[in-house]
């Protein structure tokens, strides 16, 4: 186990009490590669390492898979003691939530009601409030520098998380962690557990299309704006036709994830492809900065 292994408030904040410098890592738990990557990248940033896991009821709909998102805490704490995290805030649903949670962050449309937010409908005001609250829980008395940590794959949920501690003022670095990927380039997620073997081998179809919607995009780097849509249903078309149920996949701005301006078709690097698809019953997401 981790130094300590905490289930309150209180009991997270009397552990953290003795530092000044937290370096925090949320997240759901089924931890993989990419969150304890994470936590080593946070070590050296502050004085002492934090990590939630917490299944966050407020950003599943309905229909998804909250009941039976894999809870695996006694494994998830063997991991974290091994990459170096100091302190495990593992609440209750009744801990976090003591009442129905009334009030909720509404991040703005232009950037939370687009790709992720338009297919998941409500995701973003779940994962801003869940943020919010448990940046309080663990940087109310801290001192020194604060530091969270959040993956790259999961590239829209940074920007929003990102913009909402900037506009709220609130002295917290946010890090961006490289996404980290399996052998034959699939991106790490905790989901990737609900795929069957066949399903497994043809899931790294997802990034090897937003490589090609990449390449492409890159090759139409002089008229972009004009061919953009062309390019993206032409790379869907192609996941269809491999049995995948693609949600999207885009060529955007890095800077807000909007399309490209004709200004922006001469600097591709400045540019984020993203895709999200279903194969089978699970939804994968990836993405890839070009």
């Amino acid at each position: 186990m981790p130094k300590k292994l905490v289930h309150t408030i209180e009991e997270l904040r009397a552990a953290l009490r003795p530092y000044d410098s937290p370096s925090f890592v949320p997240t759901m738990g089924n931890l993989h590669d990419g969150h304890l990557d994470l936590v080593r990248t946070g070590k050296p940033l502050g004085d002492v390492t934090v990590s939630s896991i917490f299944v966050n009821r407020l950003q599943f709909a309905p229909h998804e898979d909250f009941d039976t998102y894999p809870r695996t805490l006694q494994a998830d704490c063997a991991r974290l003691e091994q990459a170096g995290c100091d302190v495990v805030f593992a609440p209750p649903e009744k801990e976090l939530y003591p009442e129905p949670q009334g009030y909720k962050i509404q991040p703005p449309a232009d950037l939370a009601d687009i790709l992720e937010g338009h297919f998941r409908p409500g995701f973003f005001i779940g994962v801003c409030t869940v943020v919010m609250k448990l940046f309080q829980c663990v940087f109310s008395e801290a001192k020194g520098p604060r530091h969270a940590l959040f993956g790259k794959k999961d590239y829209q949920q940074q920007m929003v998380i990102r913009r909402m501690v900037r506009q709220f003022g609130m002295p917290i670095e946010i890090v961006a962690g490289e996404t980290q990927r399996a052998a034959d380039g699939l991106a790490l997620s905790s989901r990737n557990g609900y795929l069957s073997e066949t399903e497994r081998a043809e899931a790294v179809q997802l990034s090897l299309a937003l490589r090609g919607l990449a390449r492409d995009a890159l090759s139409a780097a002089g008229s972009l704006p004009e061919k953009r849509e062309a390019l993206e249903a032409q790379a869907m078309r192609a996941l269809a036709l491999r049995g995948w149920q693609p949600d999207y996949l885009t060529v955007r701005r890095r800077a807000d994830l909007q399309p490209p301006r004709a200004d922006d078709a001469q600097t591709p690097q400045s540019l984020v492809v993203l895709g999200a698809a279903r194969l089978g019953r699970t939804r994968l997401i990836d993405n890839l900065e070009i």
